[in-house]
């Protein structure tokens, strides 16, 4: 049996992620220096998210399942939550980084134009996603769920888009 487990390791075959629940979350976020000479503004945003998501994977009870990130001007962060519901509960937790970091943003930034920032918030449910993988390393779905061979009822796109990943594999 070929080993789809290890995070790093370029997976030959062709794979996909299956998800064994009745749905789960995926957030889009980012920000985008609007004025890159004011590092002053950007970096403490960007060493924000950079705490939360240590926060986050330090504690897997939270919801957050996996991130995958990407840097630039603009800059995207992908990742997949449980629920809408365990999101929104880290979001609002007084007691956990987001909260002090959005007040901190909206003294330093607020609306003068420096730093952007956005999300995109995605319930997905069972049936209306797919995905396939080859030649890569575990990434998105398959890292935050189960990688599995994409073969007879996972093969097809339509195929997957059918539930396929909640049939035994």
């Amino acid at each position: 049996m070929t080993d789809y487990m290890t995070p790093d390791r370029i997976i030959e075959d062709r794979v996909t992620a299956r998800v064994d629940r009745d749905g789960f979350v995926v957030f889009l976020i980012g920000m985008r220096v609007n004025r890159p000479l004011k590092v002053h503004r950007w970096l403490p945003v960007a060493r924000a998210m950079g705490r939360m998501i240590e926060e986050l994977s330090a504690a897997p009870d939270m919801g957050l399942r996996h991130v995958e990130s990407w840097f630039g001007r603009t800059s995207i962060m992908v990742q997949y939550w449980d629920s809408f519901e365990a999101l929104e509960e880290y979001a609002t937790s007084k007691s956990a980084q987001h909260v002090p970091a959005w007040g901190e943003f909206n003294r330093l930034v607020g609306s003068n134009g420096d730093v952007g920032i956005w999300h995109e918030t995605y319930a997905v449910q069972p049936g209306s996603f797919e995905c396939v993988y080859n030649n890569m390393p575990r990434f998105g779905l398959s890292r935050a769920f189960q990688t599995i061979p994409a073969v007879g009822a996972h093969a097809r796109a339509a195929s997957r888009m059918k539930e396929p990943s909640r049939e035994a594999a």
